[in-house]
């Protein structure tokens, strides 16, 4: 065997067969050569970044690649078959790899099978011999990057492998600008109807003063989201958007996750603690489901409001600047004459009212909202789901959403993640919205003398499986407060998979002055 830097020009392989290599740049211009290498793509400013693995039985070959490559910058590791390649991909992270078709034992497309699948961002270039393209070209349909044909040029190599890395960067620059769009669009407010238009109209009025907001509206239909956009359109937008969820929070630890504690203001208070309420200091407070907010807490939220102030538990009064905006799926006017709301409470919240539309009242949206969030969840999951059918559109406009744009969100979601080709069809979608009557329909039986609490535990329990963990739609559906599922789940009465029990942390306080 010849060796390549002996004999420039021609290798004889283990086989007999001539593989050209042209390498004379190589060998008779370092400083031209050098000069080539002042630039280098993005791809490959870290070592790391431009690993490349060549396979091929033939040891001549291995090695004529190996010096090309390395005086080009590369990092370079070889192989002498496809389970030694193999063995190093499970060890070793490998940018691009250059593997010889025609190999004994393991074939060059059973290596390109096997990687793809242990390793599918690795970049695979094959070599071929001279009149046997249509063999490379079966290779790309298996998941290869590029070919390059015997006998080999220096040239035809390098640039196959700079190609390699380069667009190996472009689409990790692409998956990072999906996940920011996906970030980003997370919080937008999607719409074009006339009763959405209005909505967004009143938002941006009000966003310019301080006046306290309540927004009215079902469960699911975006009130965060609205809240959001009013601090963002608001002289307050550079200083800090806090929102609570006041029924997610037991009503041992509310007042102070709301209004903060002073250190050994209760059993397990080791240190001070700041509330949601100077957390928000300069910007906006967004409290989710007031209504839930229990009487005594109403009192110190009503002080807040009037006088600019809040009372840490065990502390002293400190003023505190902040915008309020609420909000509530329930009619707080049916709530104070129930007596579960406080009448001044009520008309200190309700200085703007905006009324958010239920997602029925605008479905010529759900085409926007539909693409919306299908963009942003292929990016997440990383699908190549490309669109929806008209079909399933048509059935998406058509149907009612009781759980709103949140129902609408996870429906998509849903889709994207089991859709098995580039386009959703009806048969991606939920069994509810296919059959609107599949889950209206169910029916519990109990027999009699079931006690009452576990009649109740299962209507909560099913309710949830039907809603799919929206414990707002549940109340809505079942007619009780939200504050009433998280007791219960908090208490271990009823079971939700995607609910994760609040851990009430050393400084919260324990009522009972017991820590279990």
């Amino acid at each position: 065997m010849t060796k390549c830097l002996d004999a420039p020009d021609t290798v004889t392989g283990g086989r007999g067969q001539a593989v050209r290599l042209d390498l004379n740049y190589l060998i008779s211009n370092e400083k031209e050569i050098g000069a080539k290498l002042a630039w280098q793509p993005p791809s490959m400013q870290e070592p790391s970044a431009q690993t490349v693995l060549v396979v091929d039985d033939e040891a001549n070959i291995l090695e004529a690649l190996q010096k090309v490559l390395t005086k080009e910058g590369f990092e370079v590791l070889t192989a002498g078959n496809g389970r030694q390649a193999l063995e190093i991909l499970r060890k070793q992270p490998i940018r691009v790899m250059i593997t010889d078709l025609r190999m004994p034992g393991m074939t060059g497309d059973d290596l390109l099978k096997a990687v793809k699948a242990i390793t599918p961002e690795v970049e695979v270039i094959v070599m071929t011999a001279y009149g046997t393209v249509e063999n490379a070209v079966e290779a790309m349909k298996l998941g290869a990057y590029d070919f390059v044909s015997k006998p080999l040029k220096r040239a035809a190599v390098v640039s196959a492998v700079r190609k390699a890395l380069d667009k190996q960067q472009l689409v990790a620059e692409n998956r990072e600008l999906k996940a920011q769009l996906a970030a980003a669009t997370t919080r937008s407010i999607v719409g074009n109807s006339q009763v959405m238009r209005a909505t967004l109209e009143m938002a941006q009025q009000v966003a310019n003063s301080s006046a306290t907001v309540l927004l009215l509206g079902e469960s699911g239909t975006g009130k965060e989201l609205l809240a959001r956009y009013i601090h963002e359109q608001s002289p307050r937008v550079d200083k800090p958007f806090v929102a609570t969820n006041c029924a997610a929070l037991p009503e041992s630890i509310l007042e102070s996750e709301l209004f903060g504690h002073e250190k050994g203001s209760f059993t397990g208070a080791v240190r001070a603690r700041a509330g949601r309420f100077q957390e928000a200091s300069g910007g906006t407070l967004f409290l989710d489901e007031i209504g839930e907010i229990p009487l005594q807490v109403q009192v110190k939220l009503l002080r807040a409001l009037q006088e600019g102030e809040v009372e840490p538990v065990g502390g002293r009064t400190t003023p505190v600047d902040f915008r309020l905006v609420c909000a509530t799926n329930r009619d707080l006017s049916e709530e104070v004459k129930a007596g579960r709301f406080r009448e001044d409470l009520y008309y200190r919240i309700n200085v703007v009212p905006v009324h958010v539309p239920p997602l029925r009242d605008r479905l010529e949206d759900v085409p926007l909202l539909v693409d919306h969030f299908l963009r942003m969840y292929t990016a997440r999951h990383g699908k190549g789901v490309e669109g929806v059918g008209d079909e399933a559109v048509e059935l998406m406009t058509r149907y009612g959403w009781p759980g709103n744009v949140r129902e609408l969100e996870n429906a998509v979601e849903r889709a994207v993640v089991l859709s098995r080709g580039p386009v959703i069809q009806v048969d991606d979608l939920p069994p509810e919205l296919r059959d609107p009557q599949a889950g209206h329909g169910r029916q519990l039986t109990f027999s009699v003398g079931t006690p009452l609490e576990e009649v109740e535990r299962r209507m909560i329990m099913e309710t949830l499986k039907f809603t799919r963990g929206d414990k707002r739609l549940a109340a809505d559906l079942l007619g009780i407060a939200t504050r009433t599922i998280y007791r219960k789940l908090e208490a271990g009465l009823i079971r939700d998979e995607s609910y994760t029990p609040h851990r009430e942390k050393s400084d919260k306080p324990d009522p009972k002055g017991i820590i279990h």
